[in-house]
Order: C-alpha cells, then sequence, then structure tokens
C-alpha cells in the first residue's frame, strides 16, 4: 500500500479478523511467562500439582479477559471507522429528503466510505444549484410576467378608450372616425408586434427555436442584405453602408432568417435613438481570430457606460420612458443576444456619449473545403 492511501474496507476487516487470532495468542505467551516467572520468584510456589492447578486456572482467566478486550478493541476501532460516516451520510439523507441542502459533508477518508460522502456531496451541491436556478427561473417568471402585462396594458387600454370614443359618439365626423380608426389599427398592430416578440424571445429562451444553419458567404450575404435594407431605411432618412477590408470571402454556418432579423433589430433600435440630421449606419465585416466580427455602427445619442452591461437583458431600457414613448419591448437586443448565442457567437456594445453606438457580435468561421455555400 502506497504512503498516504487509504486502507479499504474489505482490507481492514480481513486484518481485523487476523488480529483477533495473532494477537490473543501473543498477548496468551506472554502473559504465560509473566505469570509463571510471579508464582516462581515473587509468590514462591513450587512446580508442583498445585502450581499447575493455579497457573491453568489463571491462564483460562487471562486468556478470556485478553480475548474480550481484543475483540472489543478491535471491534470498537473498526466499527467506528465505519459507523460514524455510515451515520454522517444517514444524516445527510435525511436532511436532504426534508429540503435542507445548506450544509457541508466532510470525507472522513479515501474509502470506499469516504468516496460515497464525496459523490453524496457533489450531488448535495447539484440539487443546491438546481434549487437556486429554480428560484432564479421562478423570479424570472414572475418577472417576466408583470413585464409582459405592462407592456400589453397600454395598448390594450389605448385600444379600449378609442372604441369607447365611438361607441359614446365622440367621433362624430367621418375624419374623427377615420382618425380614431386609424389610431386603433395602428395599436392592434403594435400589440401584435409586441406579442410576437414576446413569443419569439421565450421560444428562443427555452431553446424551442430550430435553426436552419446553412454554409454561406458572409460578405455576400451582408452586401445583399444591406442592399435590401436600403430600400426599406429611405423613407426614415437613414443612411446604411457596408465596408468591409477584407480581400477574401469568408464563409459561417447561419441562419439567414435569424441572423436578418438580429441585423434588423440592432438597426431598428439604433435609428429609434438616433438624434442627427444625418442619420448613418455603417455595418464592416472584419477578422477576429478563427471568427468573424460583424460590427454595426451609428452616430446616435449613444448609451452611457454604466447602462452597457445590461443593453441585452430582457426588457431593460436605458430610458424607460422614452422607449415606451417609441414602443419599443426592451426585447429587441435580448432576441439578438439569444440568436447570436445559438450561432456559436458572441455579442457586446460599446458607446461614446453623443458620437454614437456600435454592437459587434461573432460568427465560426468554417474550414476552407467546407462545402455547400449558399448565397
Amino acid at each position: 500500500m502506497k504512503a498516504g492511501e487509504e486502507m479499504s474496507i474489505k482490507r481492514r476487516l480481513i486484518l481485523s479478523n487476523i488480529a483477533m487470532v495473532i494477537v490473543p495468542v501473543i498477548a496468551l505467551l506472554l502473559v504465560e511467562m509473566i505469570l509463571g516467572i510471579f508464582l516462581i520468584y515473587v509468590f514462591h510456589m513450587k512446580v508442583d500439582a498445585n502450581f499447575e492447578r493455579i497457573f491453568v486456572m489463571l491462564r483460562w482467566i487471562a486468556l478470556i479477559v485478553i480475548l474480550m478486550l481484543t475483540n472489543g478493541l478491535i471491534t470498537y476501532f473498526v466499527s467506528k471507522s465505519i459507523i460514524e460516516p455510515v451515520g454522517q451520510l444517514t444524516n445527510a439523507a435525511q436532511k436532504i429528503s426534508k429540503g435542507q441542502l445548506h450544509f457541508q459533508i466532510e470525507p472522513k477518508g479515501e474509502d470506499e466510505i469516504g468516496q460515497l460522502a464525496k459523490t453524496f456531496e457533489q450531488m448535495r451541491r447539484e440539487l443546491e444549484e438546481a434549487g437556486k436556478m429554480r428560484s432564479k427561473y421562478e423570479e424570472n417568471r414572475k418577472e417576466l410576467i408583470a413585464n409582459i402585462s405592462h407592456d400589453l396594458k397600454t395598448p390594450i387600454t389605448s385600444i379600449k378608450g378609442y372604441v369607447e370614443g365611438i361607441r359614446d359618439g365622440v367621433a362624430n365626423t367621418p375624419e374623427k372616425m377615420d382618425r380614431y380608426l386609424q389610431t386603433i389599427y395602428t395599436k392592434a398592430l403594435d400589440l401584435d408586434h409586441r406579442i410576437n416578440e414576446l413569443f419569439l424571445y421565450s421560444k428562443l429562451d427555452v431553446g424551442s427555436v430550430p435553426f436552419q444553419f446553412e454554409v454561406v458567404d458572409v460578405h455576400k450575404y451582408l452586401l445583399d442584405l444591406t442592399e435590401e435594407l436600403q430600400f426599406e431605411l429611405e423613407r426614415e432618412d437613414v443612411t446604411i453602408a457596408y465596408d468591409t477590408e477584407l480581400a477574401d470571402s469568408y464563409r459561417a454556418k447561419v441562419d439567414r432568417e435569424q441572423l436578418k432579423r438580429a441585423i434588423t433589430n440592432i438597426l431598428h433600435n439604433s435609428i429609434k435613438y438616433m438624434d442627427k440630421e444625418e442619420k448613418q449606419i455603417q455595418i464592416r465585416m472584419q477578422l477576429d481570430a478563427d471568427h468573424i466580427r460583424i460590427r454595426i455602427e451609428d452616430n446616435g445619442s449613444g448609451i452611457p457606460q454604466e447602462d452597457l452591461p445590461y443593453v441585452f437583458d430582457r426588457f431593460y431600457r436605458v430610458d424607460p420612458s422614452r422607449n415606451t414613448a417609441k414602443g419599443g419591448t426592451g426585447l429587441g437586443l435580448a432576441i439578438v443576444k439569444r440568436i447570436v448565442e445559438g450561432h456559436g457567437g458572441k455579442i457586446w456594445a460599446e458607446s461614446e456619449m453623443g458620437k454614437g453606438t456600435s454592437i459587434s457580435f461573432t460568427l465560426e468561421r468554417v474550414k476552407a473545403d467546407e462545402k455547400n455555400i449558399n448565397h
């Protein structure tokens, strides 16, 4: 057995059984020698029949005492090394069965029971972590319900108000009626948009959105997407440009529709808070180690530094009153983060007040010999 290695229970029991035989024999031989010396030299007894009778009687008494002591001590020490840790595990199991997980199991050794105690402690930690995650999930669920109720209440209240106005005859002219109906229609579209975003985020959050990955040339994909978005953004007087310093084409496995949704969400979020007369957005493609990095920059009002770490959290609003006025749900960038993570990438934001914000995310590059390329 190596130094520092814990003796196994099996070996311990075998050695204890051997000791129960060897120790009494050795002890009895020593007792007989000492007993003979005492009887002859201390009590000056003659070796005769009486001496033999007394010696045999004392030897039997010594044997019984030796067997009792040996068996008792060996049994005590061996059982102590087994019963105590087993008792500890029993108490731990009882606590866990009652839902008490805030304690620690300390293994008493490295034998089989010690290994069992380590496994038990690992199980306890995992159950404790699962309990914390469950509590966090429950808190998030309550927060989600509260935010959903708040976000849906505003357009519903507005729709109810305009419907009641029509019923009460407030819209007493064709112009007012058209305005009321148009407002109701606009609010209904807003409500539908909010519900769709909530539904999409909840599916992304639990991983139930299937990604249809295909290998695409990211440069050509971004070029085509920018041209497509330019027509949509012209109505809002926004100029969008795509730029890259890379000479070669680089490919990645992406879900074309989900990636388009992510980029569109970033653009719409940027447009909401642009305060310049010339609204500009620039998309750049760069290389970052083994990843393709896409950077979307705007010249908006910027985001305070203390808010940057939270812009991708669900329902987080840098300026709640302003965001609500513009019809935001606080889910746009949270959806973007889930989509990017679904592609195995990372996302982050940088900003400077008064100059603008840039949001960057990465996509994993594929090998040069990858086939099935789609543009």
